[in-house]
C-alpha cells in the first residue's frame, strides 16, 4: 500500500467519525468508508483508529455493548450512555457550569493535580423509556 492511499484512507476514517454524533464503532466506520474505498479491510480501520487516537484526533469512549466506541469531538465533555440500547449522547456544554469546579474540589481533597476528567452518566435514554411506555 502506498503512502497516498494510506493517508487518504486515514482521512476518510477520521471524516467518517467527525461526520456523526452517534459515537460509532469500528464496524460502522468500516461500512461508511467502504463506499469510497471498497478494498479497505476492517484491520486497516482498526490500525488507523489506534493512530488517530494516539495523535489525539479522536477519543475512545470505551466498550459499550461489546464494541469500542469513538468520538471525533476531543474537547472535554461528558456523555450519557444508555444501558439498554447502548446509545451515547453528548451532554450539553451548559451543564459544564455546574461541574466546572469539580477538578478543583478533587485536587483539594486528594492533594493531586487534575489535568482532565472523564464524566459519564448511565441510565435509559428517551427512546428506550418511550418504548417501555407502549
Amino acid at each position: 500500500m502506498n503512502r497516498t492511499n494510506y493517508s487518504a484512507k486515514r482521512e476518510a476514517i477520521y471524516s467518517a467519525i467527525c461526520s456523526t454524533t452517534t459515537h460509532p464503532d469500528a464496524e460502522w466506520i468500516y461500512n461508511k468508508v467502504r463506499a469510497d474505498f471498497p478494498n479497505i479491510s476492517l484491520g486497516t480501520v482498526y490500525r488507523n483508529l489506534v493512530m488517530l487516537r494516539n495523535e489525539g484526533k479522536i477519543i475512545s469512549l470505551g466498550v459499550v455493548k461489546g464494541c469500542e466506541r469513538f468520538d471525533g469531538n476531543v474537547r472535554e465533555h461528558s456523555h450519557f450512555i444508555c444501558t439498554e440500547c447502548g446509545r451515547i449522547i453528548d451532554v450539553s456544554r451548559n451543564f459544564a457550569v455546574h461541574i466546572s469546579n469539580l477538578d478543583e474540589l478533587v485536587q483539594k481533597e486528594l492533594g493531586v493535580k487534575v489535568e482532565s476528567h472523564d464524566l459519564a452518566f448511565y441510565g435509559k435514554c428517551d427512546l428506550c423509556i418511550e418504548g417501555q411506555e407502549n
